[in-house]
C-alpha cells in the first residue's frame, strides 16, 4: 500500500478525520437547527445562501495573508476559526441579530479553511496515488461519521444546544494538532498564468457547488422533515449512511489510479443519477428516505474521488496551488449560492422539496 508511505498525507488525513468528526456531529445538524429555530424552509435556504455569498468577498484577504505565512499557517487559522464559529448557532432564534452574526462568523471561517485545506492536500499529496489517498480519507471519515451524528443527536435531545455546539467546537480545535508535524507550503508573491490554469477547475466547482446545494443541504432539510423533525431519527439516518460508506470507500480510488479515469466518470455519473432520483421520490415515506440517505455512501466512494483527483492534480501542476483553490472555491461559492437560491424559490413557490433535491441533476450534467 504505497499510498500509505506519505507521512504528511497521513497526518493531513488525520486532521481531516478529526475535523469531519466535528462537521459530521454538530455540523451535520447546522441547517436543521436553523429550521428548528423558527425559520421556514425557504428562509433557512436563503440564510445558508447568504453564508456562501458573503464568504466570496473574503478571498483576496486569504491570499494576502497566505503570501506572508504560507498555506499551513492559513489552515491552522481556518481550523480555529471553524471551531469558533459553531457556538454562534446557540444564539440563533429565527431571523435576527444572532443569525447575522452566525452568517458572518461562518463565512469568514469557511473562507480561510477550505481553500487552504484543498491547496495543502493538493500540494502534499502524490499524483500517482491520489485516488487511493482520497478513497482512504473518505472511508475513514465515513467510519467516524457512524458515531458522531448519533452522539450529537442524543445531546441535542437530552441536554442542550450549548453542550452540542461547544463540544463540536472543541473537537474541531483538536483537528489542528496533526498540522504541527507537517511542513509549510510557501505561496509565491507572483504567479503568472495562475488564473488561467484555474478556469477549468473553477467551472467544475461551480457544478459541484450546485450539486451540494440541492443534493446535500436541501436533502438534509428534506430528510429531517420526512423523519418528523426528530434529532435522534435524523442522527440515526446519518449513522446508517456512514456505516455503508465506511466499507465502500476504496474501490474507485484504485480504479482512478490505474488509469481508468473516464470509466470512473461514467460510473459515478450513473450511480449519482440513480441516487438523486431515489432521493427525490422517497420523501413520502420515512423508511424510504432513510434508505435513500444510505445510498449517499455510493456517491461518496464514486463521485468524490473522481472529481477531487482531477481538481487536486490540476492544482498541483498550476503555478500556485493556493491561487488555484481560491479561484476554484469562488466557483463553488457561485454554484452553491445559485443552487440554494433556486431551492428557496422552488420551495417558496409551494412546490415539493423533492423538486429542489432533483435539481441536482443540472449540476451533474455540467
Amino acid at each position: 500500500m504505497a499510498f500509505f508511505h506519505n507521512r504528511t498525507v497521513n497526518l493531513l488525513n488525520l486532521h481531516y478525520v478529526v475535523s469531519m468528526a466535528a462537521m459530521g456531529g454538530g455540523g451535520a445538524f447546522f441547517s436543521v437547527y436553523l429550521l428548528k429555530s423558527g425559520m421556514s424552509v425557504p428562509v433557512t435556504l436563503l440564510a445558508l445562501a447568504a453564508i456562501f455569498g458573503v464568504r466570496f468577498g473574503f478571498r483576496l484577504g486569504v491570499l494576502w495573508l497566505g503570501i506572508r505565512i504560507g498555506v499551513r499557517g492559513l489552515l491552522l487559522i481556518g481550523t480555529m476559526l471553524m471551531a469558533a464559529s459553531f457556538p454562534f448557532l446557540i444564539g440563533v432564534h429565527g431571523v435576527g441579530p444572532g443569525l447575522f452574526r452566525l452568517v458572518l462568523a461562518v463565512a469568514v471561517a469557511d473562507a480561510f479553511y477550505w481553500p487552504s485545506y484543498h491547496a495543502y492536500f493538493a500540494a502534499l499529496g502524490d499524483e500517482e496515488h491520489r485516488g487511493q489517498q482520497l478513497g482512504i480519507r473518505e472511508a475513514i471519515a465515513a467510519a467516524v461519521g457512524v458515531v458522531s451524528p448519533l452522539v450529537f443527536g442524543w445531546i441535542l435531545v437530552r441536554s442542550s444546544p450549548a453542550w452540542a455546539f461547544w463540544l463540536t467546537a472543541a473537537i474541531q480545535a483538536l483537528a489542528a494538532l496533526p498540522l504541527f508535524w507537517t511542513p509549510n507550503v510557501a505561496v509565491p508573491r507572483r504567479a503568472p498564468g495562475a488564473l488561467r490554469s484555474a478556469i477549468a477547475g473553477s467551472l467544475l466547482m461551480v457544478s459541484d457547488g450546485w450539486i451540494a446545494a440541492c443534493y446535500f443541504i436541501t436533502w438534509q432539510i428534506a430528510l429531517f422533515l420526512a423523519l418528523g423533525e426528530s434529532y435522534l431519527a435524523y442522527g440515526g439516518a446519518l449513522a446508517v449512511a456512514a456505516a455503508v460508506g465506511a466499507v465502500s470507500g476504496l474501490f474507485l480510488g484504485k480504479l482512478i489510479d490505474s488509469g481508468k479515469g473516464t470509466r470512473a466518470v461514467w460510473l459515478s455519473a450513473v450511480v449519482f443519477s440513480l441516487v438523486i432520483g431515489f432521493r427525490a421520490l422517497s420523501l413520502g415515506s420515512p423508511a424510504l428516505a432513510v434508505a435513500a440517505n444510505a445510498t449517499s455512501a455510493f456517491v461518496t466512494c464514486t463521485y468524490v474521488p473522481t472529481l477531487m483527483t482531477a481538481i487536486y492534480n490540476k492544482a498541483k501542476r498550476s503555478p500556485c496551488v493556493l491561487r488555484f483553490h481560491i479561484v476554484a472555491e469562488g466557483g463553488w461559492d457561485t454554484g452553491i449560492t445559485l443552487g440554494l437560491l433556486a431551492a428557496a424559490a422552488i420551495t417558496g413557490a409551494g412546490l415539493p422539496i423533492g423538486v429542489a433535491v432533483a435539481s441536482a441533476f443540472l449540476g451533474l450534467i455540467l
